[in-house]
């Protein structure tokens, strides 16, 4: 850091110079990039005395930043520039945390409720319940804070609720929507708190261009998506593990985000995946799969990551990927590779035509997904024709 040393601070962020600079190297910036950030948080600090501000605070942040957009400047120009900064100044009590509006009245004890049911019996993660709170808090503004209460709802209630959702949000928000209210409706009438059993009255959301059968990625996709990872570099060794363990044992997006360096017993051979509702389930690792992963923990994964995450981000904040981080992943290998638009789930699809293929019956596909009910692997499986002609019965009278 004996460039950053260099950078001269004055005003309200003088103090916390020297702290922040040790902050950014252990959250791995290079010394260049902590160079960066440095000078930009010095520039703030000249700001803040220019416009007579003791302390930092998001409007002068705002202010500032709007300044060097009117400037011309393109670089350094929104709110997630002074992530690290507000990061390091929170973490020190030096700048509040930004203020969340706390839910008030009939709604809140609700959603409190709710909440504990989601995570108590239901065994949901926190941001789960999160964005299912997200989506349904408009109908328990609209109708349970109401006069009516919750005893006053109707069905007809719900199906305006959606409807009226339907023309202000887009496909997925408004699934998302019928989600969260089915769930809360459910919990509302288990515990006595709805007049009836207003779930079903929450219409189905169409899937516009989709069938019933989920399609998978092709094996010929998968194989030029490997293919495209530039394993000589850490990304690639990364992204090609990513891609292997997608496709080999069928994880979800956030499952392989959320495996963490004790989660790999190379001794046994077993990988501990945490699944939905709280699940734990040891698996074994595809040797193939295992190679790989070993590959990017020799050879790519920052030896000073921040979290013990398998897998990580490569520059700073070097920390765990996110679920939308490896949907992104495999987004931009299918891009490479040509093979049109791939999702994490298409792979999790094509682990299952595979098992399928081999031979395998349904419930041990159910096992390797990580169902709870059959039903719901028999929408994963892609079942071929050929698998099916041993099932058709001869015509009526011997016609071919």
């Amino acid at each position: 850091m004996d460039d950053a040393s260099r950078v001269r601070f004055t005003g309200p962020l003088e103090p916390y110079a020297a702290g922040y600079a040790a902050e950014l190297a252990r959250l791995g910036y290079t010394p260049l990039s902590a160079l960066m950030q440095l000078r930009l948080a010095a520039q703030l600090s000249r700001y803040l005395v220019s416009e007579g501000l003791p302390a930092l605070t998001l409007d002068a942040a705002s202010d500032f930043l709007a300044a060097r957009r009117t400037a011309g400047l393109r670089e350094y120009v929104h709110m997630q520039a002074f992530g690290p900064l507000l990061g390091y100044l929170r973490g020190i009590g030096a700048v509040p945390h930004p203020e969340t509006a706390a839910p008030q009245g009939p709604a809140a004890g609700l959603l409190g409720a709710w909440d504990r049911y989601l995570a108590g019996e239901r065994g949901l993660g926190a941001g789960t319940r999160a964005n299912y709170a997200r989506y349904a808090r408009p109908f328990l503004d609209g109708f349970v804070s109401g006069d009516a209460g919750p005893e006053g709802l109707s069905a007809a209630d719900v199906t305006a609720f959606m409807v009226r959702t339907a023309c202000g949000r887009s496909p997925n928000e408004t699934r998302y929507t019928a989600t969260a209210l089915r769930s809360l409706l459910r919990f509302m009438h288990v515990r006595g708190l709805a007049p009836g059993p207003l779930a079903d009255a929450v219409p189905h959301v169409s899937r516009r261009g989709r069938t019933g059968r989920r399609t998978a990625a092709t094996a010929q996709a998968v194989a030029a998506m490997l293919a495209g990872c530039d394993r000589s570099r850490p990304a690639g060794r990364r992204d090609y593990a990513i891609i292997m363990l997608l496709a080999r044992l069928g994880l979800r997006a956030g499952e392989a985000a959320g495996l963490d360096l004790d989660d790999l017993d190379w001794h046994a051979g077993l990988i501990t995946v945490h699944g939905k509702g709280s699940s734990h389930d040891r698996m074994p690792l595809p040797p193939d799969a295992g190679e790989a992963i070993a590959a990017w923990l020799r050879d790519g994964r920052p030896r000073n990551a921040l979290d013990r995450r398998v897998f990580t981000r490569l520059p700073a904040p070097q920390r765990g990927l996110t679920a939308a981080a490896l949907k992104y992943i495999v987004a931009a290998a299918a891009e490479r590779a040509g093979t049109g638009r791939v999702s994490p789930h298409q792979l999790r699809h094509f682990a299952a035509t595979v098992t399928l293929a081999a031979g395998a019956p349904l419930d041990e596909v159910r096992q390797v997904l990580r169902h709870r009910r059959e039903a719901a692997t028999a929408i994963y499986a892609s079942v071929g024709t050929e698998r099916l002609r041993p099932l058709a019965r001869p015509w009526p009278g011997g016609a071919s």
